[in-house]
């Protein structure tokens, strides 16, 4: 069992960095492997809707870090995606990232099934803002959304403040446990019942 986490900040070793490390210690406690990959850094263009990913290659026609780890997903039992809040919402170069992810590979991996969960960083305010955008690229591909006994959000200009944060860190403990809990009951339900059975796609619009 593993779990990709992604630093979508643009510090590699900051606030956002330590809140997944907390993630990544719990559920490694629970027997799951975890990695962090850190693009928040990155000069990562957006989607420019040219479908090419639709012809056939399943890649972006950007050759960048989007490929890299669209190539990690069918290995992967779950994702984290952990940004830090920028007027309310996730980092840009994490969007781009996450926007170009998800689409290219819509039908080339199905990722139905992985657990998903995002992480958030802030000062102050605009985490659940944050959190809310980044929890959509979960659900509309089928993935089980993990949860905690709060949101998932740390605060503290530092790492040393977030680790201060009792209530945000061990909120981040409960939901590396919870994660862990359903992807060991989603592998059990596979083996037992298997998995629902797809339906062919059907795309409408409005437009008359």
């Amino acid at each position: 069992m593993k779990v990709l986490l992604i630093n979508g900040s643009p510090n590699e070793k900051g606030c956002t960095y330590t809140a997944l490390s907390e993630v990544a210690k719990s559920l490694n406690e629970q027997g799951v492997e975890t990695e962090i990959m850190h693009v928040g850094h990155l000069d990562i263009r957006g989607c420019m809707g040219c479908r090419k990913c639709k012809e056939g290659s399943g890649k972006c026609v950007f050759n960048d870090v989007v490929n890299e780890v669209a190539q990690k997903l069918p290995e992967i039992d779950g994702m984290v995606v952990g940004s830090p809040v920028f007027f309310a919402s996730p980092n840009g170069s994490v969007v781009s990232f996450l926007d170009r992810l998800f689409f290219s590979t819509q039908t080339s991996c199905n990722k139905a099934m992985k657990v998903g969960a995002a992480v958030v960083s802030a000062r102050r305010g605009g985490c659940t803002a944050s959190l809310d955008m980044l929890d959509k690229y979960f659900a509309i591909s089928g993935m089980p959304i993990a949860t905690s006994q709060y949101w998932n959000m740390v605060h503290g200009n530092t790492p040393d403040e977030v680790r201060q944060d009792a209530e945000g860190m061990q909120t981040l403990r409960i939901l590396a446990k919870n994660m862990a809990f359903l992807i060991k009951s989603i592998k059990l339900g596979k083996q037992e019942y298997g998995v629902p059975e797809p339906e062919a796609r059907i795309f409408t619009n409005f437009v008359r």
